[in-house]
């Protein structure tokens, strides 16, 4: 047992962060030293419901309240002391969606998640109205489209906010948001630090004549920066986290940001010309911009740094589910002849059998389309893998294939950056899931984006670290002591990592594989018409 460390638990110089992912609630519990002390996690799954995604709400609680138990009986059955104190917390979450809340706090609709592509209409018209490109997934868009739908519950509005600015409320009672997390919400005045006034007016102007008892500055959260203090952890607060009791409240909790924000800090990738990019259910790339874009393009969001600097943002809705979904089948087949699989194992063997593959995998396609993909127009998906009958059909090129295709609507993204806007990306930083398994998901990610890819040592640990570190920051930075300085001088002043360049039998392998994921888009949108129209003879 580290003494030092079970010290710093008793005085609570400790930061704590709580992340709600798209299939895990994770905490990290991180000590002055930045080093990890305890993590855990909760595993949990979107659902669509009457059109939406959705989380249940109960789920959040329970996610959370289990989470942060875990954490709680690590910390004793390690240090032998029972966490009351904590020195900061942070929450985090998957970024964007519509959390809309009555004068009494209840939810008027189920959370509607950043994977609903239902808004098409409002995100174009807002598009247009702001000349400032506004996704889906936006919570503005949300709002605009339950208008333009005339849903019942927009009257009663008092708040709207994200996931990580609901699960904050709830545990401090603040209207809060980091503006990282806001510029998913809404488009941000980068020199005033807030939801931009002329396009709040604009929005106003447009709905005025629906007579809502509301403006739009009333019902947004209030904007925070890195660094500032955004409310304390209440007594109703504490004892929803910790429902035993022994949580002290009073605890400071900083900005509630989303998975994008805490993915930069994640990696180090807060200041200019850097970059990162992040692999889940869903996969997005962050270029931190020298200068504004020449011009709104629809595959290209613009959103923040957790202290405020613009970012051009490429996000893909689908990256890793279609591949957890096939590791589940050799899971099953593992199960069927009597053996017990060690997951990490399986995805091991099964990641490392891509490197044995054909560079372009072989004549096979594969798209992992589980929902709606908006950078190449799908308001729909279908997963779906095809091969003909000339096709290298074996498990080498069917594992590069999924790898491949996990990259591929990003990388469409991306050509926009570097071919149109001629922003030059010298290296990227990956973290995420998909890399855990060495040097496999790098290589893949080097050959379709065709940049050196780095990895950090801390990468594994992902959002919730990141967000346990933005805690730390605002308790612990010196004054005037920027977000970029911090992270460069004290996280990861000793970081180790390790990089991969681009193969060029790999890169050429991937432009060969991106030919047939193009031409082949016809067959994934026929999939989709089809499903859907046997689904509904079928119901």
């Amino acid at each position: 047992m580290d003494q030092n460390i079970k010290k710093a638990i008793v005085r609570g110089e400790t930061s704590l962060g709580i992340e709600f992912g798209s299939t895990r609630i994770k905490a990290v519990l991180i000590d002055y030293n930045f080093e990890t002390i305890c993590s855990s996690s909760y595993e949990w799954e979107n659902h669509l419901i009457d059109g939406y995604w959705t989380y249940h709400l109960n789920e959040m609680i329970k996610g959370l309240q289990e989470t942060y138990h875990q954490l709680k009986q690590d910390v004793e059955n390690n240090y032998g002391v029972t966490l009351q104190k904590i020195g900061s917390i942070g929450c985090s979450a998957m970024m964007q969606g519509y959390i809309a809340l009555d004068q009494a706090g209840e939810l008027l609709v189920p959370f509607r998640s950043w994977r609903n592509a239902t808004t098409g209409t409002a995100a174009s018209e807002l598009t247009e109205k702001f000349q400032f490109k506004i996704p889906q997934r936006w919570s503005i868009a949300h709002l605009y489209q339950a208008i333009l739908n005339d849903e019942e519950h927009v009257t009663n509005i008092d708040y709207i906010t994200t996931l990580s600015g609901y699960i904050h409320w709830l545990l401090t009672g603040n209207k809060a948001l980091g503006i990282g997390d806001a510029s998913g919400m809404f488009p941000i005045d980068e020199s005033a630090e807030e939801c931009n006034e002329d396009m709040v007016k604009k929005f106003d102007d447009l709905v005025a004549d629906k007579g809502y008892p509301w403006n739009l500055k009333d019902i947004l959260p209030k904007v925070y920066t890195a660094g500032e203090h955004a409310g304390y952890l209440n007594d109703a607060g504490a004892q929803l986290l910790d429902p035993s009791g022994n949580l002290q409240a009073g605890i400071p909790l900083c900005p509630p940001e989303g998975d994008a924000g805490t993915g930069m800090v994640a990696t180090n990738s807060v200041k200019k010309r850097t970059g990162n990019i992040s692999v889940g259910t869903s996969i997005f790339a962050m270029f931190v911009l020298e200068k504004d874009l020449s011009r709104v393009y629809p595959e290209i969001d613009i959103v923040t740094t957790p202290d405020g600097s613009p970012v051009a943002m490429v996000l893909a809705n689908n990256c890793s589910s279609d591949i957890n979904a096939w590791l589940g089948l050799f899971r099953e087949f593992y199960e069927a002849i009597g053996l017990k699989p060690d997951m990490n194992q399986l995805f091991s063997v099964l990641f490392n059998k891509a490197l044995e593959a054909d560079a372009d995998g072989g004549g096979l396609l594969s798209y992992g389309y589980y929902s709606g993909e908006n950078i190449t127009g799908f308001a729909k998906g279908r997963p779906l893998f095809v091969r003909s009958p000339e096709s290298r059909f074996n498990l080498a090129n069917f594992m590069r294939i999924h790898l491949f295709t996990a990259f591929a609507a990003l990388r469409l993204g991306l050509d926009i950056l570097t071919e149109k806007e001629n922003v030059t990306i010298d290296r990227i930083l990956a973290h995420g899931g998909l890399f855990k398994t060495p040097l496999v998901g790098q290589k893949m990610c080097a050959a379709a984006l065709n940049i050196p890819v780095s990895v950090m040592s801390t990468a594994g640990e992902g959002g919730a670290w990141g967000m346990a570190i933005l805690a730390s920051y605002m308790v612990n930075k010196q004054q005037h002591e920027g977000l970029a300085d911090y992270l460069a001088t004290k996280v990861f002043k000793d970081a180790e990592g390790q990089e991969v360049y681009p193969d060029s039998a790999d890169v050429n392998g991937f432009a060969l594989f991106m030919e047939r994921y193009t031409k082949g888009l016809a067959i994934e949108q026929a999939a989709v018409d089809h499903f859907a129209e046997n689904w509904k003879k079928r119901t």
